[in-house]
């Protein structure tokens, strides 16, 4: 039995970015749908053993959330890597839709982003590529 489209996205994980109900949330996912958007950074410490998160893996699909947690259309991971800040180049920076034009520009905006973390150039981030696949979960 085929599903639904929408129930199709709805049955996956959420792929969230920002905090729900804030402007972040909103640019964020504006930026997702623009096609801006193709990549996002994590630090490595949000994920397994340190908490239950795995890490992401290529392949993987999420529900694109937006602004109050309603259901967008799929995201499909293109690739993960596990980088030092300070490995972090500009594309990857660019490519996270966010207007960065300097990689020293990214790297103070993304230590500002983790203040609960003490970033420093040799912090692990997750540096992660992703496509939109649209509403239907179809590219």
């Amino acid at each position: 039995m085929a599903m639904e489209p929408a129930a199709a996205a709805d049955a996956l994980p959420p792929y969230e970015l920002g905090f729900p109900r804030t402007d972040m949330r909103r640019k964020l996912v504006e930026a997702v749908l623009s096609g801006a958007k193709t990549a996002t950074a994590s630090l490595r410490a949000m994920y397994e053993p340190f908490t239950k998160d795995p890490l992401p893996r290529s392949g993987g699909r999420f529900s694109l959330v937006g602004y109050s947690d309603e259901p967008l259309g799929a995201v499909e991971v293109t690739g993960v890597s596990v980088v030092p800040l300070d490995e972090v180049d500009l594309e990857f920076a660019v490519d996270e839709g966010e207007g960065y034009t300097t990689i020293a520009e990214w790297r103070a905006a993304a230590r500002e982003s983790w203040p609960a973390y003490n970033v420093t150039g040799t912090t692990l981030v997750v540096c992660e590529r992703f496509r939109f696949v649209g509403p239907d979960g179809h590219a």
